[in-house]
């Protein structure tokens, strides 16, 4: 076994020597020593070595089972795939194909997309089944891990265990100064940033609370509960978790309207996406501990990070201490030390240095600050560059509007097609929440002409990713017409 993995299961061996009785895994109904931990997760790894060679596809609620079987084949040298529960079934359908999947557990209605690619399961419970050739993969995959794209057909990173785990250790050495003991998954455990997390709770000897997406209001890649999600973070009594900024405004507004109280939370770690400086503002006022941090699937999540001790406002912190990170000379955040092995079905990796597509500049101190992304940046018939991100993060933060698009490209003044987070809400309110967001940006970049949308941006028509990004080309082709009209 590779050193990182082995070195992680001793670790786990002696949480459960020196501290018998501590919960390492709390589900909805059942909760887990680090003794019964291993138990559980040794019982599934003699399961996975009497099974023929492949990958292991996962599709299981987040729960106590999802983190057994996903240690199993970590420790088994299995390649593993959790499926996300927002992934479409088409998604799914690719997902199984592309990575030449031999055996899927799946307690969700995938039947007939597994029939569909020759599976078979002889019993309820049990592994589903084919016999198929695995295919070729970059030699010490360990995960393979869809990201949302830009298109329907979701990408396969291959990343190795020694590459993970040390993120998880620098998430952990990041957070330990906050102490944090009880950790919450918000996020579904197929996404990578949040199956990392949990590993570095691990590490850290913490009680990980993981609990079915809609028991804590989370529905799909967009959709929300907020009561439901803010009960669950009460309740649980957590010390940390990790949020993406939609998630972050929910809480800070609950927590500005005194509806719920900071509590016990010392380390909230967000990324995913821009985080406005307005947002992080609120955060700090009202007593939040947020660490904003920035990082890619292709770099097994975590770049840099805002950590105790080391919060600069406006950056995504420091580089961890496993990376490298260097500026292009055309402003290109390029990243070494903590890169993928390769893509599925494309040659592997073998540049050190991994161009992340993200513009970006380093100040004298080290701290890194995100200009946005290199493909989305427009010009205006003014000649001046914007990022559409900056801005649509400004204007989703204020607590009004759920849904931001927008275009300048060659157009004297920018436009946006908004969706707020209440349907009912007064086009006044909109113009309001639009208003706020101009104060916040040099004249170049604010909203001049907006328009309401009839309808939420939706992974299903795809004009959103499957975790929630807008997919600019299919918005500017649904919604061309109506763009015209209010460039005019």
């Amino acid at each position: 076994m590779p050193h990182e993995p082995s070195a992680f299961r001793a670790l786990l061996l002696q949480h459960a020597e020196h501290r018998p009785d501590d919960v390492a895994v709390q589900g909805p109904v059942q909760r887990f020593t680090y003794r019964g931990l291993l138990d559980e997760v040794e019982s599934r790894i003699a399961r996975l070595q009497s099974e023929p060679p492949g990958a292991f596809v996962v599709v299981l609620d987040n729960g106590p089972e999802v983190l057994f079987w996903d240690l199993a084949a970590l420790f088994a040298e299995r390649p593993c795939v959790i499926v996300p529960s927002f992934l479409s079934a088409a998604q799914f359908r690719h997902c199984l194909r592309q990575s030449g999947a031999t055996i899927v557990l799946c307690q969700q209605p995938w039947t007939a997309q597994l029939l569909e690619q020759g599976f078979a399961q002889h019993q309820p419970g049990d592994f589903w089944r084919r016999a198929h050739g695995a295919i070729a993969m970059p030699a010490g995959t360990a995960k393979i891990t869809y990201t949302s794209g830009s298109t329907g057909a979701p990408k396969g990173v291959c990343l190795g265990a020694e590459t993970m785990l040390r993120v998880a250790r620098e998430l952990e050495a990041a957070s330990r100064p906050a102490q944090p003991q009880h950790y919450l998954a918000v996020l579904p455990l197929g996404v990578l940033l949040e199956n990392l997390g949990v590993y570095a709770a691990l590490i850290a000897g913490a009680c990980v609370q993981l609990y079915p997406q809609q028991q804590l209001g989370m529905g799909g890649a967009s959709q929300v509960d907020f009561t439901r999600l803010l009960a669950a973070i009460a309740l649980s009594g957590a010390h940390s978790l990790i949020l993406v900024p939609q998630l972050l405004m929910g809480l800070v507004t609950a927590i500005e309207r005194g509806l719920m109280r900071v509590g016990p939370l010392r380390f909230v770690a967000v990324g995913g996406a821009r985080v406005s400086p307005s947002l992080l503002a609120r955060a700090e006022a009202v007593g939040l501990p947020v660490f904003e941090g920035y990082g890619l699937s292709e770099c097994a999540s975590v770049v840099a990070l805002n950590r105790p001790g080391a919060v600069r406002a406006g950056s995504v912190g420091k580089p961890l201490p496993h990376v490298q990170v260097r500026i292009s000379g055309d402003g290109e955040v390029l990243v070494a030390g903590s890169t993928l092995l390769g893509y599925l079905g494309d040659t592997p990796v073998s540049d050190k240095w991994w161009a992340t597509g993200d513009l970006g500049h380093l100040d004298e101190e080290g701290y890194l600050y995100l200009d946005g992304r290199k493909k989305h940046q427009f010009i205006t018939s003014f000649g001046r560059n914007v990022n559409p991100e900056w801005v649509e993060s400004e204007l989703t933060q204020g607590g009004v509007i759920a849904q931001a698009f927008v275009h300048g490209e060659g157009l004297p003044r920018n436009l946006a097609l908004l969706w707020p987070l209440d349907p009912t809400a007064s086009d006044e309110a909109i113009e309001q929440a639009v208003q706020n967001s101009n104060a916040q940006l040099p004249d170049y970049a604010r909203v001049h002409t907006w328009r309401r949308l009839a309808a939420p941006l939706s992974d299903r028509d795809e004009t959103l990713t499957a975790n929630g990004r807008p997919r600019r080309e299919a918005i500017l082709q649904r919604y061309h017409t109506l763009l015209s009209d209010i460039s005019l």
